[in-house]
């Protein structure tokens, strides 16, 4: 007998490298503006504090899914990302004992209505809707890791053309540093997810295009959007 009164909905999941088991995904956050390139680009030059926006658990989608052009939008855009796994979790972690937490990393894409986050912005209004909406999160395997995070190459391309391209090494606030503030504003646990920020180039999608992106030594992902 059920105790609750509807179908409790399933748990998000993203599958692991060399593992049957997968990673259950508890929540989804997010670092806006975290390589200097992409900062200027998005008219902003200093090293404020990690920005931190969130998306739901159930915006993820595994590599190779179709992915939907949303609703609501006429300019929608691509952001590749290298994303942590956190396999532990905590509260005011200190930067040193951050990397402790971490069960792997992936390659994300956080995918984003451009035009309503900047009618949003100007009028000084979250940008949840902008950001958290349906399979707004694709993600590749998660490789388990240990050892220093990584620092090669991150890129994506559109339809073979590629449209961002720098390293991880270029972030303005390194893993270690974004999982130690996080965790001043929320108790991490095990299951979360950050995706770590998004270097320049990024732009817009149209129905049929076909995205790639990588992050060296981590992985790749692909998907369409249709």
């Amino acid at each position: 007998m059920s105790d609750f009164v509807i179908d409790p909905p399933a748990v998000p999941s993203v599958p692991v490298e060399g593992q049957a088991g997968r990673f259950p995904v508890r929540r989804i956050y997010c670092v806006g503006r975290n390589y200097w390139a992409h900062r200027a680009e998005m008219g902003g030059h200093d090293r404020d504090p990690p920005f931190f926006f969130g998306k739901p658990a159930d915006a993820i989608r595994s590599e190779g899914a179709d992915i939907p052009y949303p609703q609501a939008t006429h300019n929608f855009h691509h952001e590749i990302e290298l994303v942590v796994a956190l396999g532990k979790g905590g509260k005011d972690v200190t930067v040193d004992r951050a990397l402790d937490l971490i069960f792997g990393y992936a390659v994300g894409v956080d995918l984003t209505r451009r035009d309503l986050q900047a009618a949003y912005r100007d009028k000084g209004q979250p940008w949840e809707a902008a950001k958290g909406f349906d399979a707004s999160a694709p993600i590749s395997a998660i490789r388990p890791w240990t050892g220093a995070p990584p620092q090669g190459r991150i890129w994506l391309s559109v339809n073979g053309e590629t449209k961002q391209d720098a390293t991880v090494a270029d972030m303005i606030w390194a893993t270690a540093e974004i999982i130690s503030e996080a965790s001043k504003l929320w108790t991490l646990a095990p299951g979360d997810l950050i995706y770590t920020g998004t270097p320049d180039g990024v732009g817009p999608l149209v129905t049929g295009d076909k995205v790639e992106g990588g992050v060296d030594g981590v992985g790749q992902l692909s998907f369409k959007i249709v």
